[in-house]
């Protein structure tokens, strides 16, 4: 086990023992995640290839035998305690949400869980465009399935926990989040169909090269009913197709000439385009061609932006200013309207592109960026 995170892990039993008065009964860890490429493709049943960052969320547990949830996080001030026969949509609020529902989706499928007191933390940035949520929502599904003795598959767990979010907490994601933190491998991209459930782990070799993460600190709320209008978009241009979803139309041209709407074009051209970019990058990826995937990646920024309108003007300049510093390609990365940027860096010129991003933000009067190195790691896993 890495040092750091075993130091982590003892910090944060300490940590559990000072609030509770109690030792945990175990650290479960689920990382967020970096979507090399297929955005918005989820939620059309389409092709999806995320990769596992080592940061993610921890959670320490130790379980109750009053039916109480509790729940607590070093981010955030207050508890949260809530009772399991209590829960439904609406009775929570705020970051607890994510982890109560998660204990009323097992409870809704089934699944007899008992009482806990939870502790949460996370090294992922909130707002990052890098699944926080979901990670906090799959570290606390192992935690709350081992503390009760149930052993669900994780593709079956990936569903419940996008049940949580989807039905309690009212965000209407995709299954690619929960799939990645559940399911992907060190120095593996996971090409997920969204559709079927079924996912293969792809090598993704960065020798010489670096997927630099850009977190442009402009904030997103995709609750607020954007993310949510875009999905019922393409509901309606499917729909309007005849087709169960966007994944299913087989001839552009032609799906194009049959819709009358603009907007229904654009958001169809973006979910086909964008999957067969993701076949593209899994053949590049596969054949060791790694420097060629940035050409994709700033294919993918261009129809997110001019045809799925959620880029923001902090992701074009990134993007453009690191292309422009050397970086082989780059896009926006999560559901668009804030959060941050990938761009796939030679090693030789990372320096230089965190340079001229600096550069060109400060030049414009923004905020500094805040850079991170993505490495594919494990998924989640118990690590205390």
């Amino acid at each position: 086990m890495n040092s750091a995170i075993t130091n982590s892990v003892q910090d944060l039993e300490a940590t559990f023992l000072e609030v509770y008065g109690r030792p945990s009964g175990g650290v479960w860890h689920a990382p967020g995640r970096v979507n090399l490429i297929g955005e918005h493709t989820d939620y059309n049943d389409g092709l999806v290839l995320p990769f596992a960052l080592a940061e993610g969320v921890s959670v320490a547990a130790a379980a109750r035998d009053d039916g109480v949830l509790v729940l607590r996080s070093l981010q955030a001030a207050g508890e949260a305690a809530v009772r399991l026969d209590g829960l439904s949509p609406g009775t929570s609020g705020g970051w607890a949400a994510y982890a109560a529902g998660v204990a009323w989706a097992l409870r809704e499928a089934g699944h007899e869980i008992s009482g806990a007191d939870l502790l949460v933390d996370s090294d992922l940035p909130q707002g990052a465009g890098l699944s926080s949520s979901a990670a906090l929502e799959c570290a606390v599904a192992l935690a709350l399935c081992e503390l009760s003795g149930l052993e669900i598959p994780r593709p079956e767990l990936a569903r419940l926990a996008q049940r949580a979010e989807n039905d309690f907490v009212g965000m209407p994601c995709g299954i690619m989040d929960q799939s990645a933190s559940l399911l992907c491998t060190a120095d593996h991209a996971l090409l997920l169909d969204c559709r079927s459930g079924l996912s293969t782990q792809v090598p993704l070799a960065l020798e010489g090269l670096t997927v630099l993460v850009i977190d442009t600190r402009a904030s997103h709320e995709l609750v607020d009913g954007e993310y949510a209008a875009r999905r019922a978009e393409c509901e309606r241009a499917a729909a309007a197709l005849g087709v169960p979803a966007l994944r299913d139309v087989k001839d552009l041209p032609a799906a194009l000439g049959a819709l009358d709407d603009k907007v229904l074009r654009r958001r169809t051209r973006h979910v086909v385009t964008e999957n067969h970019r993701v076949e593209a990058t899994v053949g590049l990826l596969r054949a060791g061609a790694v420097a060629e995937v940035g050409a994709m990646l700033t294919a993918a920024h261009l129809s997110l932006r001019d045809e799925f309108e959620v880029s923001w003007p902090e992701a074009d300049v990134a993007v453009e200013t690191a292309v422009r510093a050397g970086a082989r390609g780059g896009r926006m990365v999560g559901g668009g309207f804030g959060g941050s940027v990938i761009a796939l860096v030679p090693d030789h010129r990372a320096g230089e592109v965190r340079d001229a991003v600096l550069a060109a933000y400060a030049g414009r009067g923004w905020g500094r960026p805040v850079f991170l190195e993505a490495r594919p790691s494990e998924g989640a896993r118990r690590t205390g």
